[in-house]
């Protein structure tokens, strides 16, 4: 490729033209971070909603403030819906979403939608790259051949690689700038120019062999985590038969100064990555004629977390002679995690919904999610009063953000079900917590 050092010399003096197809939780932090590194970026979404919030300098995503949107203008950052300006960008990232059918089966829609959309205006020395999360091989046999329907082919007219998004929505510590970024590209130029890309935005760049090993890196850390957290579930349930605190025994393992780390039960697991990143695996090594028998368990023990915690609240209501049917249940946090916006694929959530279809009477709160629904019934949240709580049956603490007050929330519930772990150190009769 004669034109590589003219590509390689506008991304290391920043002259490259950056877009960013998918303006969510990944796009819009990306998009941001090479504008305020110097880059002209155009970003891409087909939610006019987005493009307008976007170019009014308005976030919608946590963990952007609209201090950060400053950037937009015209000559810095703008957003589109216009898939026709493709051309424009020498850089092209796709950050589109990778969710899971009802069969819970790979859904590539998104990603081959936005590829046949690059196509159309894919032209020569453009970079192309992936950083949806998906299975190894995605970029190579799913990506490329699209790609290549233009009439321009790899290693000769346009580059491509994979890096992987690792956003950790909610986290104060770790964004993109001090995450490493993982890079792999289709041949050595590929990996070369998008190494020096993120080395505009992030602090650490890692470039490995292939794409199929980026890709494979990135549904690894997240399957490693979701076969740690149904180990750990499924020992909560093991010490409640046992009579001992699952909480105790975690804490007294973390002394141990090597070869473990701690990972804490809950209801399930929930967000964009960890519930659904390692059924792309699993049904990838299904052509390999692999069962991928760690992950498909853990999977199994994750999403039967919530009807468990179903049945140990049915219990605890039970022995103090309270049916859960027509209970009044107050919900505590249904976020998927602690301080964020997100219930997708929410455990708590889902604890909530098989509560209401016992026949609980639902009440929640929630200061991120100011509305769910369950079944064809609309909920606001409520406000955690005295009376409020007082009047339930039962309190289910599912999602503990730091604003909640755990100590006042005792105090005023008759009965509450811990699922975080979260009133250790408070003692009680009305207190029963998820692994004792």
């Amino acid at each position: 490729m004669e034109n590589r050092p003219k590509l390689k010399q506008k991304l290391a003096d920043k002259t490259a033209v950056i877009g960013i197809i998918g303006l969510g939780y990944v796009g819009l932090p990306l998009a941001i971070a090479f504008a305020r590194a110097g880059f002209r970026v155009l970003g891409f979404d087909t939610q006019s909603k987005k493009i307008n919030l976007v170019n009014k300098g308005e976030s919608y995503i946590d963990d952007i403030s609209n201090k950060e949107l400053a950037v937009v203008s015209p000559k810095r950052l703008l957003a589109t819906s216009d898939m026709g300006r493709l051309n424009e960008p020498d850089v092209i990232c796709i950050c589109v979403p990778t969710p899971l059918s009802k069969s819970r089966e790979p859904d590539l829609s998104h990603v081959i939608q936005a590829s046949k959309a690059i196509t159309k205006c894919l032209r020569q020395w453009q970079l192309v790259i992936l950083e949806s999360t998906t299975y190894p091989g995605t970029t190579k046999e799913v990506v490329l051949p699209v790609l290549e329907k233009s009439g321009l082919k790899t290693g000769r007219d346009f580059y491509l690689a994979y890096s992987p998004e690792r956003v950790d929505p909610g986290n104060k510590k770790y964004g993109l700038k001090n995450t490493p970024k993982v890079v792999g590209g289709i041949d050595k130029t590929s990996t070369e120019l998008a190494v020096i890309l993120y080395s505009q935005v992030a602090d650490t760049v890692i470039p490995v062999s292939s794409m199929a090993v980026a890709e494979m890196a990135k549904i690894f850390e997240n399957t490693f985590r979701h076969v740690n957290i149904a180990l750990v579930n499924e020992i909560a349930q093991l010490c409640e038969k046992m009579g001992i605190s699952v909480w105790e025994v975690i804490d007294t393992a973390s002394t141990k100064p090597f070869g473990y780390m701690p990972f804490y039960p809950g209801p399930g697991v929930g967000g964009h990555c960890i519930p659904l990143d390692p059924s792309y695996l699993a049904s990838k090594a299904k052509e390999y004629d692999f069962s991928t028998r760690f992950i498909e368990l853990a999977g199994e023990i994750n999403t039967r977390m919530p009807h468990y915690l179903t049945s140990r609240i049915m219990e605890a209501l039970d022995s103090r002679g309270k049916s859960l049917k027509g209970a009044r249940v107050m919900v505590v946090g249904v976020a998927y995690k602690k301080d964020i916006t997100d219930t997708r694929e929410s455990p708590a959530l889902k604890l909530a919904q098989l509560l209401d279809q016992k026949g609980a009477i639902i009440r929640y709160n929630d200061p991120y999610i100011p509305s769910i629904t369950l079944g064809k019934t609309v909920l606001k949240s409520i406000e955690l009063t005295e009376a409020n709580l007082s009047r339930a049956d039962c309190t289910v603490i599912a999602t503990a953000h730091t604003s909640y007050n755990i100590k006042t929330i005792v105090k005023a519930s008759k009965l509450v079900f811990d699922c975080r772990g979260v009133t250790r150190g408070i003692s009680g009769d009305n207190i029963i917590r998820l692994g004792e």
